[in-house]
């Protein structure tokens, strides 16, 4: 077997080719377009034959079309995080910093990992993450103008001063405009456009989050059976997740999600474990989301919660563990989607810690 690693960037990719002993082979440098991309498959398969691995830094936009032509061509593709490329590039005796290194740093991390995540080209849920992080870059930008509007209003009149998120609402849009319609200068006149602004942002967001929703509804109508889960939260567990099928059991995407703890014991320290940094940031937020939501509404996550915190954890280690508890639950309800979630969460809430 031949691992190919790739440095990824904008406008060129480096391929460099390992054996399984991590001994370079060869090198090649194409173009980031489709037609690199192929000419790097020929190259390849020339050279090594048929029995190769293509391992490629998670670096998401710079990485995807990359992903998607090799998936194309039938080859086997796993993701290496940043976080494991750079430890292997700073342990190793090759020094300094070039494309041809940092792609033998990827792929003598793949080869020292085996059970990386691999890629799959799985339309359905790249629909549903891009739509979401359109949706979360519009809500970016409706927040800073939102602020910008309300420097503006404090000028005019402190006493004019909106709740929190109530420019998410027409009705509270429509009294500021009726408010700022009569008034001159340069501070109203700048305070009505950006009105304007937040409306029409205001009405793509909400377009958005209907059309998220809809689709979730359609592809993951199990997760929104999960307390503390809505469409939103399901969206970017399905986004971010990328296909439940890379993952050969639950304790791997537990990892993938940074829920599962590491350990940091030695000697008589035995036992001790730590959070877990590295992993899906954005999947571990989701989880966060469902596991906040599920202790203040009851029921089986407060259940666990409670009987993490009656076996001596903090608030804080009860709540980590009632997250990696999710991680299973939300595996098995992705991996058996006609499982009724009713039987199929008490399980993994009543396991032993």
């Amino acid at each position: 077997m031949v691992v190919v690693g790739a440095d990824v960037h904008k406008r060129s990719h480096t391929f460099v080719a390992v054996d399984q002993a991590g001994r370079k082979l060869a090198e090649i440098t194409v173009k980031a377009v489709t037609v690199g991309h192929d000419k790097a498959v020929r190259w390849a398969q020339d050279r090594f034959g048929a029995e190769l691995v293509w391992a490629i830094e998670d670096c998401r936009h710079l990485s995807a079309r990359l992903e998607i032509d090799l998936l194309d061509a039938g080859q086997q593709v796993v993701r290496v995080p940043p976080k494991m490329m750079a430890e292997q590039r700073r342990t190793a005796r090759t020094r300094g910093k070039s494309d041809p290194i940092d792609a033998l740093a990827v792929a003598r991390a793949a080869l020292r990992e085996p059970d990386l995540p691999v890629a799959t080209h799985d339309e359905a849920s790249r629909e549903i993450k891009l739509l979401t992080d359109h949706r979360e870059d519009l809500v970016r930008q409706r927040t800073s103008i939102v602020n910008r509007f309300r420097w503006h209003l404090h000028r005019i009149d402190p006493t004019i001063d909106p709740a929190a998120k109530s420019l998410n609402i027409a009705r509270s849009r429509a009294r500021l405009r009726d408010q700022l319609a009569d008034l001159g200068g340069i501070d109203a006149r700048l305070a009505r456009e950006l009105l304007e602004d937040i409306e029409a942002l205001t009405g793509r967001i909400d377009a958005l989050e209907k059309e998220i929703s809809a689709l979730v509804k359609e592809r993951a109508p199990e997760l929104l059976e999960l307390p503390g889960c809505a469409a939103l939260t399901a969206a970017k567990i399905v986004g971010e997740t990328a296909g439940i099928g890379r993952f050969a059991h639950e304790a791997k995407y537990a990892m993938h999600a940074g829920v599962a703890p590491i350990p940091v014991w030695s000697g008589n320290t035995r036992g001790r474990v730590r959070m877990n940094k590295s992993g899906n940031r954005q999947l571990n937020a989701a989880l966060h989301r469902i596991a906040i939501t599920q202790i203040r509404l009851g029921g089986l996550g407060r259940a666990y919660y409670d009987k993490r915190l009656a076996a001596g954890d903090t608030r804080t280690e009860a709540l980590r563990c009632l997250k990696r508890r999710l991680a299973r639950v939300v595996y098995n309800t992705l991996k058996n989607p006609n499982t009724n979630q009713s039987t199929a969460t008490t399980p993994a809430y009543a396991a032993a810690a």
